[in-house]
């Protein structure tokens, strides 16, 4: 049997790494061969599978921790990807502020599985805007010193980086992010693409699926620097419904957009942040709104909009804030109270969950 290939794409919190696998996917599908994704976080009920599964690519959804410390399940599941789905190429992402899936993932199957698996370059994602915290600007975008070592980190595990969301910049932008990057990361390949608009996907394709990884030597085990940066954050989850009281059909990206407002306001109210927040809203038949914000001074960014008004919405929310556990909470239902009054709306909850990654007893 041909051995498959497997690769980790790693990067910051909101940096487009689920973005850049649909991108992929649907890109390889079409040039290399059955090419799968597999979703990865540390919570439930994921926006990043629900967005995949729009894209029609096969997804597998490992939650509820890294595939780092989910070894035999991350096996099991690209074997069930090649077995029963025919991928020649899985993909899978880790948690935004992950690292040490070098040292935990490819190390292990390089070691166990050398006979099934071949390890395309280590890929990690970069937003631009993040870049700009360790630049010589030292851009303040209102997070912790702990998440900029974070973002350092990412850096030195990576076989390859690519610069993303091209589509913002101008030309001569993205040769001041490139040539920092060479200068921070000097026998690292940068590629520069936008996931959103599908550039310069084939030369990332064409690179990943022609090279192997390095393999390099890469450990945070006993880094108390990074358990630090980890403890500044904390998940949240959230699946719920909303329908009109009185049957009618209402603007639902108006809905989205005020819950999102609300949550920002809650956050600001409190001084504090959040590193990525994500929104999946479907009424069904392939209309749905995919937002994303990636702090509180920012716009919202839209995968996509829903095209009708609707009487109805399925809702998943998921964030990751520089904020506790508590206040966290709190503010996120009151922002959903909020928008359930001003549109008449009543909710059903079907799941919540919130922890703090330092939580006791997590």
């Amino acid at each position: 049997m041909d051995k498959i290939r497997f690769m980790v794409v790693s990067g910051f919190l909101g940096a487009g790494k689920t973005t850049t696998m649909i991108a992929l996917a649907e890109h390889m599908n079409k040039t290399y061969g059955e090419t799968a994704i597999i979703a990865n976080d540390l919570g439930a009920n994921l926006v990043d599978t629900n967005l995949t599964q729009t894209s029609g690519c096969t997804v597998a959804e490992i939650a509820s921790g890294c595939i780092c410390y989910q070894m035999d399940n991350t096996i099991d599941q690209i074997r069930r990807l090649r077995d029963k789905d025919g991928a020649v190429f899985v993909v899978s992402d880790i948690p935004g502020c992950g690292v040490g899936a070098l040292d935990h993932v490819y190390h292990r199957l390089a070691e166990d599985c050398a006979d099934e698996f071949t390890l395309s370059p280590f890929t990690v994602v970069v937003d631009p805007e993040r870049l700009r915290m360790i630049m010589p600007e030292r851009a303040d975008i209102n997070l912790p010193e702990e998440l900029v070592y974070l973002l350092k980190l990412q850096l030195e595990e990576a076989d390859l980086v690519v610069l993303n969301k091209a589509d913002l910049l101008e030309q001569a932008d993205i040769d001041r992010y490139v040539d920092f990057l060479k200068t921070a990361c000097p026998d690292i390949p940068v590629i520069v693409i936008s996931a959103l608009k599908k550039t310069n996907i084939a030369e990332l394709a064409d690179f990943i699926t022609m090279r192997e990884t390095a393999l390099k030597n890469f450990s945070v085990r006993h880094n108390q620097e990074f358990a630090d940066a980890e403890a500044k954050l904390t998940w949240y989850n959230r699946r719920l419904y909303l329908k009109t009281n009185d049957g009618g059909k209402i603007d639902c990206n108006a809905v989205v957009d005020d819950l999102i407002e609300g949550i920002r306001m809650g956050l600001i109210e409190r001084k504090r942040n959040v590193p990525h927040l994500k929104t999946f809203a479907t009424s069904g038949n392939g209309d749905f709104n995919k937002a994303s914000l990636i702090g509180v001074d920012y716009d919202v960014e839209y995968a996509q909009k829903l095209l009708r008004p609707h009487k109805n919405l399925r809702m998943i929310i998921n964030a990751r804030a520089v904020c506790e556990a508590r206040p966290l909470a709190r503010l996120m239902d009151d922002a959903l109270d909020e928008v359930c009054d001003k549109y008449d709306l009543d909710c059903q909850v079907f799941f919540t969950e919130c922890f703090g990654m330092a939580d006791e007893g997590r």
